[in-house]
């Protein structure tokens, strides 16, 4: 049997809390990782409801997207909605693991999943996460002393791109100094001016072997003195991971684009609100799951045909509306919370079960969470 620990090991594998928001309360909240795990339910909130539903199915894990627990309190008494909810879970022996913006950024997460829920195709993030920061070692080496110096560096660290490692790029050249009193060159007397065959070695790695890769490459450069250049590289981006998802469409109009919504997310009492010309081409679309309006302004001037979030107030979609009426930016969709990220829930029980296979099995929750009943 699968222990909690081990799917904990891999959701953290999948959604690493350490790319959370600074305020988010993300990772196993309740649970004996030594404890088995044999059934797996998913849900958007870790309301009461849910978790009685979920230790009614007789689950070992309760996996959620909103944290039960997201700002601090002082007790978990029974008497309290999430202290109830914390009860029920832990009477039924059931744990509770919460995925939250570190699911909205990843590869595989949440505005992913509303992506291809919606039907889009070839899809890059609205921002990019920040990459891993990287320098770019340049050092110059004699000929005949590269291969050494160039293994020492890799060995630390440097040249590891992706799939690869030794990666260096090598231009020849000459090299030349002037030793002075004190110096004991390697190469060359004292006072006079020697040139030397030397090999220009780049190598990039990643800024948290700064001192490892610069201790190698002293140590095995045969100068006294040597010649280096280290570089801080700016971050490209990841060209997958990242907030929000940006794809493309076939050809339709606003109003069709609307219609698919509707058919693609479970129906709520708010619906599909839109702003916009109903009948403008819609190809480029951007989305956000959860509430996305911290993206408007960058997108305002962008050419994106439309934006779909969630939770956008009144005075911010107004404004935007202006802006992007002047920069012909996109048209909004505005969605239910929970409709939009409920769409990662089935997504998430696939990936569980072609991971784990059927040692585990997965079941998305029935219970409704979105908070409102009605709309008159």
């Amino acid at each position: 049997m699968r222990t909690l620990g081990d799917l904990v090991d891999l959701l953290h594998a999948w959604y690493p809390p350490s790319t959370a928001e600074s305020w988010d309360a993300v990772g196993l909240v309740a649970g004996d990782p030594a404890d088995g795990v044999a059934k797996v339910m998913l849900a958007v909130d870790p309301t009461e409801e849910v978790a009685q539903e979920a230790v009614a199915w007789g689950a070992d894990l309760l996996v959620c997207h909103h944290p039960l627990f997201l700002t601090p309190v002082h007790g978990v008494a029974a008497t309290t909605p999430k202290g109830r909810t914390l009860a029920t879970l832990t009477k039924g022996g059931c744990a509770l693991l919460t995925a939250h913006t570190n699911a909205d950024h990843a590869v595989g997460g949440v505005s992913e999943a509303l992506a291809h829920a919606l039907g889009l195709r070839d899809l890059r993030p609205i921002r990019p996460a920040a990459t891993e920061p990287l320098d770019l070692l340049v050092a110059c080496v004699p000929t005949d002393a590269a291969p050494p110096v160039r293994a020492a560096i890799a060995e630390a660290g440097a040249g590891a791109i992706g799939d690869y490692d030794h990666c260096t790029f090598t231009v020849p050249g000459l090299g030349r100094f002037r030793p002075l009193d004190g110096a004991s060159p390697a190469i060359g007397e004292v006072g006079s001016l020697t040139v030397v065959e030397e090999d220009r070695i780049e190598a990039v790695l990643p800024r948290r072997l700064r001192g490892a890769v610069m201790t190698a490459l002293l140590a095995a450069h045969p100068y006294e003195e040597p010649a280096y250049s280290l570089l801080e590289l700016a971050s490209p981006g990841s060209r997958e991971a990242g907030t929000g998802r940006r794809g493309v469409v076939d050809p339709t109009t606003l109003r069709g684009f609307a219609e698919t919504v509707v058919d693609a997310l479970p129906a709520t009492a708010q619906g599909v609100r839109v702003l916009g010309d109903l009948e403008r081409v819609v190809r480029r679309v951007a989305v956000c799951g959860g509430s996305g309006d911290f993206l408007l302004d960058e997108l305002a001037g962008s050419d994106v045909d439309v934006y779909l979030t969630s939770d956008l107030r009144h005075h911010r979609a107004a404004e935007f509306a202006e802006q992007s009426a002047a920069a012909g930016g996109p048209a909004l969709v505005d969605v239910a919370h929970w409709a939009a990220e409920s769409t990662w829930l089935p997504a998430l029980a696939d990936r569980l079960t072609a991971a784990v296979g059927d040692t585990v099995e997965t079941r998305v929750s029935t219970t409704r969470t979105d908070p409102w009943d009605l709309r008159l």
